[in-house]
């Protein structure tokens, strides 16, 4: 890998001009390309269409194109005209099942089939747009290729936000298939818009940033009886309750939070048919999220410890099992790729719209990509100017909303951080 040296910021000033009129000028095309791919979402590794719109883009610019990969995802490869690192780019594809209620022209009316059930289907956290300002990065980059000291990978990601049922998929699947390798990446960038950032402003993190994410089951099995007799019987139900309250004294009293946030929820839980029958077995479902790997360890162990030693205390058994299903690493940001890269993220939003802001307990498996090379992972502004963070609509949520205004800015912001990184650093 090319080692991180100080980007000359100076010999990029003709490539600026060129991308900053470009993006100015390719502005109308990449909300049209983001209202149409909103209208028209699909889910996780089913991202045909999606696919197939951006395979026929990348290839309309003579970019070499690998579909397929991890089920449906893209990957185009420009090589410049000049040596030099490898600089791949990614942008998720998938919705979410999510009936949309928001109020605009192009609003979701598709329905699908989710886990068994009908459902609506949303880009309710903005991979619309994701995949729309990567589409035009690849169009302004492409223009430039003679100018480029070397090569951009164009990642186009299906089912960041999880698989279907028994299928792999996501970040993790792309990176087991060989994404990063033939050409090797030396560094990767990706963004996330974001609904509670102002439309022109950016906000980035060095080191841990979003938070992992580990799914955890825990199967209680205790002894029916009738509910008049609980003492014929082992209540699972009383003891599930005593293992959730100890669950919570892991983060308040066990993990040093001074350090870093942690979260263990317990989402769902299940057990018995009737009022006055104590049930055999409870099920509950939980999330964990941490933002440092040796704490996330920590309580795997102490979540195993805490369960097993309850139940046992009132003659239940236990089962625990950890990161059975969707599963995230830490998203980290290299630290020294940060330092580095950050000024060029001034250039292009303006240094007073660019700061540093607090870790986030949301996953990302953007992740995957950090832990095989360097990268940067920041958010875009998507919430229109004057709005409080208060008065937008979550992600996930049916009244999701994007100020498609500030697609410019991240279309910027990816192209230069490419031509800086290559500049500054393949040398």
């Amino acid at each position: 890998m090319a080692s991180l040296t100080q980007p000359s910021f100076g010999q990029t000033t003709a490539l600026k001009t060129k991308i900053n009129a470009m993006a100015d000028q390719l502005e109308p095309k990449v909300v049209a390309w983001r209202r149409d791919l909103h209208q028209n979402p699909e889910l996780g590794n089913r991202e045909f269409k999606t696919a197939e719109k951006i395979a026929a883009h990348l290839k309309a610019l003579g970019i070499e194109v690998k579909t397929g990969v991890a089920h449906t995802g893209v990957v185009g490869v420009l090589k410049g005209a000049k040596p030099g690192p490898v600089v791949a780019l990614r942008a998720d594809m998938d919705g979410l099942p999510v009936t949309e209620r928001v109020d605009v022209p192009f609003a979701s009316k598709v329905k699908a089939v989710y886990n068994n059930q009908n459902v609506g289907v949303m880009h309710a956290c903005g991979h619309d747009t994701h995949v729309a300002i990567l589409m035009g990065v690849a169009e302004v980059l492409s223009s430039m290729k003679s100018e480029l000291k070397g090569t951009v990978k164009f990642i186009f990601q299906p089912a960041e936000e999880g698989s279907p049922e028994g299928e792999e998929g996501g970040a993790e699947l792309m990176v087991k298939q060989g994404v990063l390798e033939n050409p090797k990446v030396d560094v990767i960038f990706g963004l996330h818009i974001n609904a509670q950032t102002e439309v022109g402003k950016i906000r980035y993190r060095p080191g841990g940033t979003m938070a992992s994410s580990d799914d955890f089951r825990i199967k209680v099995k205790g002894k029916q009886a009738h509910g008049a007799y609980p003492w014929l019987g082992i209540d699972p139900i009383v003891t599930s309750a005593q293992i959730i309250t100890g669950l919570q004294t892991i983060v308040s009293r066990q993990m040093q939070l001074t350090e870093d946030a942690v979260v263990i929820t317990v989402g769902s839980i299940h057990g018995g048919v009737r009022n006055n029958i104590i049930p055999e077995e409870v099920e509950m479902l939980g999330t964990i999220r941490a933002l440092d790997p040796e704490m996330q360890k920590q309580m795997h162990e102490r979540i195993v410890r805490t369960a097993t030693n309850i139940a046992e205390s009132a003659g239940a058994t236990v089962e625990v099992k950890i990161a059975q299903g969707t599963r995230y690493p830490v998203t980290y940001n290299d630290p020294a790729l940060t330092e580095k890269m950050v000024p060029t993220l001034q250039a292009v939003a303006g240094k007073e719209n660019v700061a540093m802001q607090k870790a986030v307990t949301g996953a990302e498996d953007f992740s995957f990509y950090q832990q095989k090379v360097p990268g940067l992972f920041f958010f875009l502004g998507g919430a229109p100017k004057g709005k409080k963070p208060s008065e937008t609509a979550p992600h996930h949520t049916p009244d999701f909303y994007i100020d498609d205004s500030g697609l410019e800015l991240g279309v910027k912001a990816l192209c230069q951080l490419t031509v800086d990184y290559m500049n500054g650093v393949g040398k």
